[in-house]
């Protein structure tokens, strides 16, 4: 099974991902996304990522909690900004941050956080000094936002015993 699918889960999301892009279950549509799923998943074990043991699943639920809800907020505070904004500019800025992460998989994830969070976008990520620089759409209380990427890192530190 291995062979045909080095990354069951990844083949799987991406055929899931496939049948809800064409909103079919023809057996032609399960058909290519078995084979964009099974190609895929070569190509990546080609790629030789690393591999990343998670550890504490509670822990990793309650941060996926989190984090929608920060989204959330996120998400009203961005509205809000659009709302106002003839009359109140936002203060757009960039901030950096030193990180201890040391998981690429970890570091990917937080990557993916910070750029699905409205409002906020990762910009550079320095390992030798292990700095990111990130935008920030409304910067009125940079160590609220450098807070909140300290508490993701720290997480991630435990979800991925970094």
């Amino acid at each position: 099974m291995r062979t045909w699918f080095p990354y069951p889960l990844l083949s799987l999301t991406l055929l899931v991902m496939w049948l809800l892009l064409n909103q079919s279950l023809a057996p032609g549509s399960i058909l290519i996304g078995l084979v964009l799923g099974m190609v895929l998943g070569w190509v990546t074990l080609k790629l030789h990522p690393a591999r990343s043991h998670l550890h504490r699943i509670g822990r990793a639920a309650r941060f996926a909690l989190e984090v929608i809800a920060d989204i959330v907020r996120s998400n009203i505070a961005v509205a809000s900004i659009i709302l106002r904004a003839g009359r109140v500019p936002a203060i757009a800025g960039f901030l950096t941050v030193e990180l201890d992460l040391e998981d690429e998989n970890a570091l990917a994830l937080l990557a993916c956080i910070l750029t699905a969070t409205p409002g906020t976008a990762w910009l550079e990520y320095d390992r030798r000094r292990k700095t990111l620089i990130f935008h920030v759409l409304d910067l009125q209380n940079e160590e609220v936002w450098l807070g909140t990427v300290k508490r993701y890192e720290a997480a991630l530190k435990e979800i991925f015993h970094d």
